[in-house]
């Protein structure tokens, strides 16, 4: 049962408002001492070629609790001074005789490091021109000399919360920026690994070999980066790639795994499998997209730059060289060169991989047959290319070689 309202609540309403007030002001005034004891601790570089004012300004600094405070009596060392103890304030005179004191703000304000640091500038005249030019240049605040504790003081103390604050900002937006590299790299392996992972499920059902899709990606990357392919990022390419047979998925397994010759209808069916890998990665079409959203609520607008490569990879990686190939008979440079690029990649993978219609084929007799088909099965330049970072494409196989046994 709680208490009566009367054992808790003032006597009256001004009491009640008095406690209030009592209550408010003992916390900010516990709260200013927290802060104060913080701020206390901070580094406090004073610049001045007067040597009295100096001490002023640093005894009233102390008699205010700041004690990590370092004096410079030298204008020209002063920049040298900021960079070897970088202060959390700098108090500045104007008038000095080699450098000064605008001067030194405008080289700070040159410095990204200091971007935050509160400069706080003494001057015994109260030229207003001076003053306007040295806030122009980044000034904190501006003090007449001789200071006054009372003046003093509270402006540092006021200027030191003021960079704590925009420190713990930045501190943040940093913290929030890392977070965001961290997501973005996590999405990154996990698109990866979706790519993957659909990439093998066409290509367990036709030869079980893991790393093929792997191995066709990373060869149609070398070959890119000998052309010099700029069209899109190359690792992005490489991941298209290994979609190229995506299409397999809707063929029969009878078809599929057959180890004999297939017969002409077999081999119609067969083909089949680019236009399906086109019609599995292309854009949906607008009626299922607003299903999509309708289950899931709005999607992403524009269209994925990775599965627009993907979609042209899967359509065109068995057209030939000289317009035989399938499923649109494209001819030369009609063929876009992504695809030209993986017919190369798939066949050179497919001639040194054990398949159920075939056993490995030796290297040289691999290199033997692309050359063979230079100008007609393959672009001539892929072929070059190829041939021209071939120890790279050796290594590469030996190191993704399918495990046996």
């Amino acid at each position: 049962m709680s208490a009566p309202a009367c054992d808790l609540a003032p006597e009256s309403p001004d009491a009640a408002h008095a406690l209030s007030n009592d209550s408010t002001t003992a916390r900010a005034i516990s709260r200013r001492k927290t802060c104060d004891a913080a701020l206390r601790g901070s580094k406090l570089l004073v610049i001045d070629e007067d040597e009295s004012n100096l001490a002023e300004v640093r005894r009233q600094l102390a008699a205010g609790g700041f004690h990590n405070v370092v004096v410079e009596n030298d204008s020209t060392a002063a920049l040298r001074r900021v960079s070897e103890m970088p202060p959390d304030l700098i108090l500045m005179e104007v008038v000095m005789r080699r450098v000064n004191g605008l001067e030194i703000l405008a080289s700070l304000g040159c410095d990204p490091r200091f971007d935050h640091v509160p400069v706080l500038l003494l001057a015994s005249l109260n030229d207003a021109e001076i003053k306007r030019a040295a806030l122009e240049l980044g000034a904190t605040d501006f003090l007449t000399k001789p200071v006054d504790a009372t003046d003093l003081l509270p402006r540092v103390r006021n200027s030191l919360l003021n960079k704590s604050y925009k420190d713990r900002l930045s501190r943040h937006a940093e913290d929030l920026e890392e977070q965001v590299r961290q997501r973005t790299a996590e999405l990154e392996i996990s698109r990866r690994e979706v790519i993957y992972c659909l990439a093998r499920a066409a290509e367990y059902r036709d030869d079980n070999t893991s790393r093929h899709v792997i191995r066709v990606g990373r060869y149609v990357g070398i070959i890119a980066r000998e052309l010099r392919y700029v069209r899109a990022p190359i690792d992005l390419l490489e991941l298209a790639a290994q979609l190229h047979d995506i299409g397999k998925i809707g063929i029969p397994d009878d078809i599929l795994k057959k180890p004999a010759k297939l017969t002409d209808e077999e081999c119609r069916v067969m083909k089949q499998h680019c236009e399906m890998g086109l019609r599995i990665i292309r854009p949906l079409p607008a009626d299922e997209l607003r299903e999509m959203e309708q289950q899931f609520g709005p999607l992403p607008a524009g269209r994925s730059q990775l599965l627009d490569l993907a979609s042209i990879i899967a359509d065109s990686h068995h057209e030939r060289w000289d317009g035989t190939g399938y499923p649109a008979g494209l001819k030369g440079e009609d063929i876009p060169i992504e695809g030209r690029m993986t017919a190369l990649a798939d066949v050179f993978d497919a001639l040194s991989s054990e398949r159920p219609y075939k056993p490995v084929f030796s290297r040289e007799r691999c290199f033997e047959i692309l050359y063979d088909g230079r100008g007609t099965h393959f672009d001539p330049q892929v072929v070059d290319a190829f041939f021209r970072r071939i120890d790279e494409v050796v290594a590469l196989q030996d190191e993704l070689t399918d495990a046996t046994g």
